[in-house]
């Protein structure tokens, strides 16, 4: 089967000959690892790609994202970063009080895709491609407003918070109708909702105000024919099911942390496990034997012919050895 097949076969539980797999390389590791992280991408190559950021129009962003330093996205939102190889964070958001909301600039400058250029790209590979990006709602509300400021204000509902929500939630539908126009095979939508135990705000509180919004990209992705993927750090357990109601192909969630068997209880074999594996504690602490133990229970746990991707991300922490464990124990899976 090609990579692409794979996966897509894994999507549908139409039992691929593998679990196709993917890595999450972060700078981080590849500036400590250089030699070892070359060695994994050529070992365990990704069956899952992004395409490239093709814009017509380029972004106005300054600095580099994973440096020291201060970056600014195409928002405008200001990230302040101390270390290398890890992103850092808005300490100063930009809509601070609410009489700036009409100053915030919508970055139109992303909806000027290449869409000639990424269909080149999809035809020159047998893999499967996600689009080159990921709209973030939740958490561009936070880089926007800042954490505490939106907390406040999903408690308190100020109708400009709506007036907000709209505007992103309009610009994101335009953003993944250009890219679903091309030749991907998948649209992403990224936010982390969960903390270790539980969700940053109560389930009944994401689905009367997001889960809607997350029912029309994936309605969207659908019209054209685009498979769904999302990723979500943190305790989510509460909202998988709905996250399978609302049509998501396949997530990427921190399914340890949640509890293999409760995960796999509430959803195997409704939705597609896009990894991962536990990087808290596992992949910087574990033993090799750790790792295949919990790579097996994963497949026990998660695996309904197909419906499991190994997915993990080598990032701050992780220990290389165990990076590979991981991938030559789902190989042999």
């Amino acid at each position: 089967m090609s990579p692409r097949e794979l996966v897509v076969r894994t999507l549908e539980f139409d039992c691929p000959s593998r679990l196709p797999r993917q890595l999450w390389l972060l700078p981080w590791a590849a500036q400590r690892y250089p030699e070892k992280a070359a060695e994994l991408v050529r070992r365990f190559p990704d069956d899952i790609i992004a395409t490239p950021q093709l814009y017509k129009t380029p972004l106005p962003i300054r600095g580099t994202r994973y440096e020291p330093g201060t970056y600014v996205d195409e928002w405008g939102c200001v990230f302040m970063n101390l270390a290398d190889g890890i992103i850092g964070e808005v300490k100063n958001p930009l809509l601070s009080d609410w009489s700036k909301l009409d100053d915030i600039r919508i970055p139109v400058e992303r909806l000027t895709v290449d869409a000639d250029a990424v269909r080149t790209f999809c035809r020159g590979t047998d893999r499967f491609v996600i689009a080159g990006v990921v709209p973030r709602i939740f958490e561009r509300l936070q880089f926007l407003r800042g954490s505490e400021n939106l907390f406040c204000d999903l408690a308190q509902q100020p109708p400009e918070l709506h007036v907000l929500i709209h505007r992103i939630h309009q610009f994101y539908l335009k953003e993944l109708e250009v890219w679903a126009r091309t030749g991907v095979d998948a649209l992403e939508i990224m936010d982390d909702w969960g903390g270790q135990r539980a969700m940053l705000i109560s389930p009944a509180l994401w689905r009367s105000m997001f889960k809607p919004l997350y029912r029309e990209y994936v309605e969207l992705a659908h019209r054209h024919g685009k498979y769904f993927f999302m990723h979500s750090d943190g305790y989510i357990l509460d909202i998988m099911p709905d996250l399978v109601e609302v049509g998501v192909d396949a997530i990427n969630a921190q399914v340890f942390c949640m509890g293999l068997e409760q995960v796999g209880a509430a959803c195997a074999g409704r939705i597609t496990f896009w990894g991962e594996m536990d990087r808290q504690h596992l992949l910087p602490r574990g033993t090799q034997d750790d790792i295949r133990l919990a790579a097996a229970q994963m497949k026990k746990s998660l695996y309904r012919d197909g419906g499991l991707i190994a997915q993990c991300e080598f990032g701050p922490g992780a220990n290389p050895d165990n990076v590979w464990t991981f991938f030559e124990a789902c190989e042999d899976a």
